[in-house]
């Protein structure tokens, strides 16, 4: 996933159905001498927990909690998308733009408190290490770098076949992976985590291998090519990107339709345009285990 130099400002015309990080505050700077445990965090999104669509479907939201033993305070840290699911997967064709026009940022939220019962009744709340308040000020600075720099979610992972050891075209960027990233600093800066087992939940397509196509100006400018700015306008037409939760499945499944029955997706990825071979068995949402990591004796840089 490539990193940007900033986060470009957002456009008024992304809108989000629910406010971004609304109790959110900056990073405290802990004590050096602290011991601040730090929690995993996760549990189902409702939504579709007691929808017909996806009740079966273990779609996981994960975050961090973290405690200080000095001052008895929790704090929980979570990433995920400015505008909402489907802003982040889908583009809006807006009249008299020839280009798709996306609203996609995703970003960390830091805030005072942990919902005890929400992660506790409905998924996980685990002790999974403890830090002191030096590797916990020295991660809020990489949080920072990383909030800068990795600034585009998204949604699907692309490989090869549901082989374990397939060739990874594209790799998700969103709530897990960023807490996996988290766990990684902490680990290279020391923490040592407990034996426990950690699941996430990943939606993966299946392709070819994937043909570059252009970016927006290449593809959709005065000297684009008219034809396959059409196909790819059309691809995204049947999608909306505002919507609930369960409105964005509902296209999920669309996708799949149009996927399956012409063996074509396009990917736009890192602000490019790619075409996907499609191959059976087109898309998966799959639960699987990612072991806690285990530190390297240096860290190299972030």
């Amino acid at each position: 996933h490539r990193r940007f130099d900033y986060r470009p400002k957002t456009d008024p015309y992304c809108q989000a159905r629910y406010t971004f990080c609304p109790t959110g505050s900056a990073i405290p700077v802990m004590k050096e001498e602290d011991a601040i445990e730090v929690y995993r965090l996760q549990a189902p999104v409702w939504e579709f927990k007691y929808g017909d669509l996806l009740g079966h479907l273990k779609i996981m939201h994960d975050a961090v909690g973290f405690k200080s033993s000095l001052t008895g305070k929790n704090y929980t840290m979570e990433w995920y998308e400015l505008f909402q699911l489907g802003n982040c997967t889908f583009p809006h064709l807006r009249p008299g733009m020839d280009a798709p026009f996306w609203c996609n940022q995703g970003a960390a939220c830091f805030y005072e408190g942990i919902d005890d019962a929400h992660w506790k009744a409905n998924g996980t709340l685990v002790l999974v290490t403890t830090i002191s308040g030096t590797m916990f000020n020295e991660m809020a600075q990489w949080v920072k770098y990383d909030n800068e720099t990795g600034i585009y979610y998204e949604t699907w992972t692309v490989q090869a076949s549901p082989d374990k050891k397939s060739t990874v075209w594209f790799d998700s960027y969103e709530c897990s992976k960023f807490i996996l990233r988290t766990y990684q600093k902490l680990a290279d800066l020391g923490a040592v985590f407990k034996k426990i087992q950690t699941n996430y939940t990943s939606i993966i397509l299946f392709s070819g291998e994937p043909v570059y196509l252009g970016n927006e100006t290449s593809i959709f400018g005065p000297q684009g090519n008219k034809t396959l700015a059409a196909a790819i306008r059309d691809f995204y037409n049947p999608f909306k990107p505002h919507q609930s939760v369960r409105e964005f499945f509902v296209d999920l499944f669309k996708i799949i339709d149009r996927v399956i029955l012409n063996h074509q997706f396009y990917l736009f990825y890192n602000l490019e345009y790619w075409f996907l071979p499609m191959k059976s068995p087109y898309l998966k949402i799959i639960y699987e285990e990612v072991p806690l990591p285990v530190g390297s004796k240096a860290s190299f840089g972030v």
